[in-house]
């Protein structure tokens, strides 16, 4: 004996709508996300802060589904070298998957002034406008954060 299941058209349309849609849901749930935290002063609260957001984020999102970048510029530069006294903090970081970004330009001015380009922390990479690096990022829809 055959078994005939009717279906109404309104319910078939519809079935055949989330069909379509899940894969597009799916893909947009696995999507990685983007964090760009810019740290352009030397102020150790807003340091401590940048921090603490980058270590933060991923540990709530999953390191896996979130990419975390420091541009540190200007007075900031002083985080990401070896006069910080964040520099453990910074360098375990980076160990973890943390992006860490010095402005090329901000130490070329550093070394006109003084002499010496600053010293990096281990880890830590170099861009050539930290601002641009920045703005790069948002292009490509990271979020910003600033402290």
């Amino acid at each position: 004996m055959k078994t005939t299941v009717r279906v109404s058209r309104p319910l078939a349309l519809a079935a055949a709508s989330l069909a379509l849609a899940l894969p597009l849901i799916s893909a947009t749930a696995a999507e990685k996300r983007c964090l760009v935290v810019h740290v352009p002063q030397d102020d150790p609260k807003s340091m401590v802060q940048a921090l603490n957001i980058v270590s933060n984020v991923p540990r709530e999102l999953g390191v896996d589904n979130v990419d975390v970048e420091l541009v540190a510029q200007g007075p900031g530069l002083k985080l990401l070298t070896a006069s910080s006294t964040q520099a453990k903090r910074v360098e375990s970081l980076a160990m973890s998957g943390v992006t860490f970004s010095a402005c090329g330009n901000t130490m070329a001015a550093i070394k006109r002034k003084t002499g010496n380009e600053p010293v990096l922390l281990k880890g830590v990479g170099r861009v050539k406008a930290g601002i641009i690096r920045v703005m790069e990022l948002q292009e490509k829809g990271c979020s910003y954060a600033r402290p």
